[in-house]
C-alpha cells in the first residue's frame, strides 16, 4: 500500500471530469492516503484551469478531510524550448510542478527535439516530476533526460494510467523499463503517479506498483511512503548543479 498520489485532475482539469478537490480527498481518505496531489492541468489545455485559478490554490486548506494536501500544476510543454504555460512567478508560489507533453499543445518530433524539450523545461526549478516520459509517440533519450535530472533535482514518475489496460498511449513498457534502469543507474527517486481524472483512480497503482516491483526496482527508490521527504523534494527550488558524473566512469 502507498501513501501518496501526487499526480491528480480535478473538475479544473477539464476533460469532462467533474469532481471537486474535495472529492478527490474523500476518495483519498477512504483509500487510505495521507497525502494527495492536485495537479491540473495548465490553461493552454482547452477548459482547464486559468491562471486565476491557479492563484486561488495558494490560499487553499493544507489538510482536508484528515489528507494532508499540495497543490500543484501539470504543465504543458509548448515547444523544444522548454516553454510551458504558466508564468514562473506564479509557479514558484505553487508547491510543485510536473512537465508533460499532450499532442493539443505540443506534436511529436523526433528523438533529438523531444529530449531537447524536457531537458530546457528542467530549468525551470518548480518543475519537479517529468510526466508520463514513457509516451512512445515522444520517442526520448533517457540516458540524457536521467543525467540531467540528477543534476537538476527532478525527478520520472512511473505513470498507472501508462501501464493500465484503460490506457491509450499504446505499449509503455519498455519505455517505462528504460525509466527505471537510467533512475537506477543514476540512484534517481521515482513516483508512482495515478494521473487520475476524478476520484475513481485516486491512490490506484495496481499496474504500475507490479511493474516496478517485476522490474526489481529498489522499494528505496520509491518516494510515495517517503512522505516527509517526498514534500521537502516537491518542495525545493534551485538551480541546476553541474553535471553528474556517469557512474562507472573516473572524473
Amino acid at each position: 500500500m502507498y501513501l501518496s498520489d501526487m499526480h491528480t485532475h480535478s473538475i479544473a482539469s477539464g476533460h469532462g471530469t467533474h469532481s471537486t478537490i474535495t472529492d478527490m480527498a474523500k476518495e483519498a481518505a477512504r483509500r487510505g492516503l495521507r497525502l494527495l496531489g492536485i495537479t491540473d492541468h495548465g490553461p493552454a489545455t482547452l477548459a482547464a484551469g486559468t491562471p486565476s485559478y491557479f492563484r486561488s490554490l495558494l490560499c487553499s486548506p493544507a489538510e482536508r478531510l484528515g489528507i494532508r494536501m499540495m497543490y500543484g500544476v501539470e504543465l504543458n510543454i509548448l515547444d523544444t524550448e522548454g516553454t510551458v504555460d504558466l508564468e514562473e512567478e506564479l509557479l514558484q508560489k505553487l508547491d510543485y510542478a510536473i512537465a508533460s507533453m499532450h499532442s493539443a499543445n505540443y506534436k511529436p518530433r523526433s528523438r533529438e527535439e523531444n529530449t531537447a524539450a524536457f531537458l530546457q523545461v528542467m530549468e525551470h526549478p518548480s518543475v519537479k516530476i517529468l510526466g508520463h516520459a514513457d509516451n512512445p509517440a515522444y520517442p526520448v533519450d533517457y540516458e540524457v533526460l536521467a543525467r540531467k535530472a540528477k543534476k537538476s533535482s527532478v525527478i520520472f514518475e512511473i505513470n498507472e494510467a501508462s501501464l493500465a489496460p484503460y490506457g491509450y498511449r499504446g505499449d509503455t513498457r519498455e519505455n517505462c523499463a528504460e525509466i527505471l534502469r537510467v533512475s537506477r543507474r543514476y540512484d534517481l527517486p521515482v513516483l508512482l503517479s495515478s494521473d487520475s481524472h476524478g476520484p475513481e483512480h485516486v491512490g490506484d497503482f495496481t499496474f504500475a506498483a507490479r511493474f516496478v516491483h517485476e522490474q526489481a526496482f529498489p522499494e528505496s527508490l520509491i518516494l510515495n511512503n517517503q512522505l516527509p521527504r517526498l514534500m521537502a523534494f516537491l518542495m525545493t527550488r534551485q538551480a541546476p548543479k553541474e553535471d553528474p558524473p556517469v557512474p562507472g566512469t573516473v572524473r
